[in-house]
């Protein structure tokens, strides 16, 4: 993506902001996975594994990694949609980034990488604490990291093309509480896909999530074919890809000065 000097200045600028709430922000990350896991796995899970419903599988290491993967979805879109839009609105820190030689591009890949960088760090996170539930076998676990990375980059960069519009923080609230909250419910995270109505499951198909969570399920499960792994991967990146290119148009657009 061209990433210039300048953009790592720009990304030093979000590191320092993240110096004064870092260690909150690891709390958050590793209480998460652990309230979720004790709730789902341990808890609901005794009820689901008794079923049956999962052919043997344990309920447990079936939900870990849709968990992983939407919460990297749903941190991703948070940390593209709020302060991009507080960087170019309320705090204005993006105009006066674009006032000196830093171009748009610089801008928004330096701030890409700091959510690169947000991702890793959950993920490591969330992975860490799920081996130690034995929730994921250890060999596998690491193979979870640039899947959530490839997911946070998948939904980040179309979000921030989009928030870098906005003019009013309620469309980001709507967003996410009209889109990325049906996503996170019903793209495969607490239960398998074709258990919902046969008219539904296409677009669940279709939707983002799904790829990542399949993708992620597989991978650490140990059932990942090479085709469906190639598909789901390839649909994440043209996702990114496409999100980037728009952003990229975009961020010109509204800081060129």
């Amino acid at each position: 993506m061209g990433t210039s000097a300048p953009a790592f200045r720009e990304l030093g600028y979000w590191l320092f902001r993240y110096r004064r709430t870092w260690r909150g922000s690891i709390v958050i990350s590793v209480a998460n996975p652990l309230f979720f896991l004790t709730a789902l796995g341990l808890g609901l899970g005794k009820l689901v594994d008794r079923d049956g419903a999962l052919h043997g599988e344990s309920y447990l290491r079936f939900i870990l990694p849709g968990m992983l993967v939407a919460a990297v979805m749903q941190t991703a879109f948070l940390e593209a949609a709020g302060p991009v839009l507080q960087s170019v609105r309320q705090r204005g820190n993006y105009r006066a980034a674009a006032a000196t030689p830093l171009s748009p591009e610089d801008i928004l890949y330096g701030h890409l990488m700091f959510w690169a960088l947000r991702a890793v760090q959950n993920a490591v996170l969330f992975t860490g604490v799920s081996v130690v539930f034995g929730a994921v076998d250890p060999a596998r676990a690491p193979l979870l990291v640039p899947i959530a990375l490839l997911v946070a980059v998948a939904f980040a960069t179309p979000a921030a093309a989009w928030s870098v519009t906005v003019t009013r923080p309620s469309q980001i609230s709507a967003v996410f509480r009209f889109a990325v909250l049906p996503l996170y419910m019903f793209s495969g995270t607490f239960f398998p896909v074709e258990q919902l109505p046969s008219w539904l499951r296409p677009l669940a198909w279709a939707t983002p999530l799904w790829h990542g969570v399949d993708l992620g399920r597989a991978v650490a499960l140990g059932t990942a074919t090479p085709f469906r792994a190639l598909v789901h991967v390839g649909y994440l990146t043209a996702m990114a890809v496409a999100g980037l290119l728009v952003a990229r148009r975009n961020y010109r657009r509204t800081l060129h000065v």
